[in-house]
Parts: C-alpha cells; sequence; structure tokens
C-alpha cells in the first residue's frame, strides 16, 4: 500500500497550481529512438446523430509510451543484460505483455516536496546553450543561488528553458548542436542529497548527444530512480517557485516501460 508522507502537506502556501506538462498534439517532437504522437478525429459531429438532433465526436491516439511529458519505468534500462537489482533482462521481458519485473505498474503515485532547480537563472540566460552541461558544481551552485535546501525523498526538477524550443522539433531536438542537460557527476550528487526522483524539460533526461546514456544508467538501472521528461517549468521559474507539493501519476500500463503523465506543482 502507498504510504504518504504527511509533512509534505506543509509546503503548498497559496494553493496556486502549476501545469508541468507539454500539450499532445501531432507533430510533437519526439526523441529517434521513440514513436511519434498521432491524432485523428475519428467521428465529427453531424456525422451520425441521435434524437432530437444529438450528435457526439470521438478521436484516437497512438503514440509511444516515452512521447511527449513522460516518467521512465526502472525497467526502462538495462546493462550487459541486466535491469535493477540484477533481474535478468532476456528472462523478464514479452513481445505481448512487456516487463515482468519493473515495469510503470509498479510505480507508485508521485506525491512529494518538489524542488525547482532554474540553471539559466544561475547563469542569466534564458535558455542555457546547446553544450551547457549541469554538473555537480552547477546544481550545488543553484541551490545556494535559491536559498534553498534538498531534503531527503525530494522530487527535483531541473530546468534548462528548453521547453520554450517545444513547438520548433529540430530545434528541441537539436541532433546536430546538442542538448543541455545533467552529467553523470550532477546526478550522482542528486542521489547523494536524497532525493527520490528527478525530471528535464528536455528530450532525454542527460546531456545530449551521448552513445553511452550513463545518467540513465546510473539512475535507472544503478540506482531505481524515476525520470521524467519533456517537461514544462516556465511558470514555475518564472514565479520564482522553488518548493512546492509535486503530484504525478503514470497510467498503469501493464509491463510498460513507461507512461505519459500529467505533473502539477501546488504552491
Amino acid at each position: 500500500m502507498f504510504q504518504l508522507d504527511p509533512t509534505i502537506f506543509s509546503v503548498p502556501k497559496e494553493g496556486q497550481v502549476f501545469e508541468l506538462g507539454q500539450p499532445l498534439y501531432q507533430g510533437v517532437p519526439h526523441h529517434s529512438a521513440h514513436a511519434p504522437f498521432i491524432y485523428s478525429m475519428g467521428k465529427m459531429h453531424n456525422d451520425a446523430f441521435y434524437e432530437k438532433g444529438l450528435s457526439t465526436a470521438n478521436d484516437f491516439f497512438a503514440s509511444g509510451t516515452h512521447t511527449g511529458t513522460h516518467i521512465d519505468a526502472i525497467g526502462h534500462i538495462s546493462c550487459n543484460g541486466h535491469l535493477h537489482g540484477g533481474f535478468d533482462a532476456e528472462e523478464n521481458q514479452s513481445k505481448t505483455e512487456g516487463l515482468k519485473v519493473h515495469s510503470i505498474m509498479d510505480a507508485a503515485p508521485i506525491i512529494k516536496r518538489g524542488v525547482l532547480l532554474d540553471i539559466p537563472s544561475l547563469v542569466n540566460v534564458d535558455i542555457l546553450d546547446h553544450d551547457f552541461e549541469i554538473t555537480e558544481d552547477v546544481l550545488e551552485s543553484a541551490v545556494k543561488n535559491q536559498g534553498i535546501e534538498l531534503k531527503k525523498d525530494d522530487a527535483v526538477l531541473v530546468r534548462t528553458g528548453w521547453a520554450n524550443h517545444y513547438s520548433n522539433p529540430r530545434l528541441f531536438l537539436s541532433g546536430d548542436k546538442g542538448v543541455p542537460g545533467v552529467t553523470e557527476s550532477g546526478a550522482r550528487w542528486l542521489v547523494q542529497q536524497g532525493m527520490s526522483i528527478t525530471g528535464s524539460d528536455t528530450v532525454a533526461y542527460e546531456k545530449q548527444p551521448t552513445h553511452e546514456l550513463p545518467v540513465h544508467r546510473y539512475l535507472l538501472m544503478e540506482q531505481g530512480i524515476h525520470i521524467m521528461e519533456v517537461l514544462n517549468l516556465e511558470a514555475l521559474a518564472s514565479s520564482q517557485v522553488y518548493e512546492f507539493l509535486f503530484i504525478c501519476l503514470p497510467l498503469r500500463i501493464k509491463g510498460g516501460t513507461g507512461s505519459p503523465v500529467r505533473p502539477i506543482a501546488i504552491a
């Protein structure tokens, strides 16, 4: 049974709600390793009628579980044939049933104290450069600059400003120039501070490009810590809201390696 820490309810002060997810629509940027989002209105108003002129509309979509704002299941990453905890990846996966261990079905509802680390404000820019590396030193400086404290079990959200590029898929993905992000030293420092989950506003939670995914390997496979990607942290940053109640609910996809989410912050 999910146990809720009652101390997190001391975080909200005004009850202001911030949407931290990006909208889904056909053409949203997506990582080249994952499927696009496809949408169609299957039935439009006036295609068919009930009595007294009533009509209905409905639609359908197809998407990868790692497209748009989403969370990675612990089993999203394996290394040398093994998942987190030493489980054999080959023995614990099925083409039609997904992961047998560490799937997104195993993820509890996320209701935690959230902390925003606003890296662009630290270096006095609106959006970080393509080659900016968010290292241990950068994260530690951001904490000091914002006058906050990281606590055990926090959800730590790292802003790069890259959400401003979301409507421009080529720029958002920047396969040629790269994308700013957390380095392995930064991820290790966050774990040392006790954080339990983390996320960012880029397509992949780590400095891109990378062919080894060191941060994904360390957080998911070694530490068993979920990663959220493609967040929108602009409203939080512009309001200088650095501490909040964070709520994020993954879909209960049996065997899923990830899930779309609608995260919110309440301050």
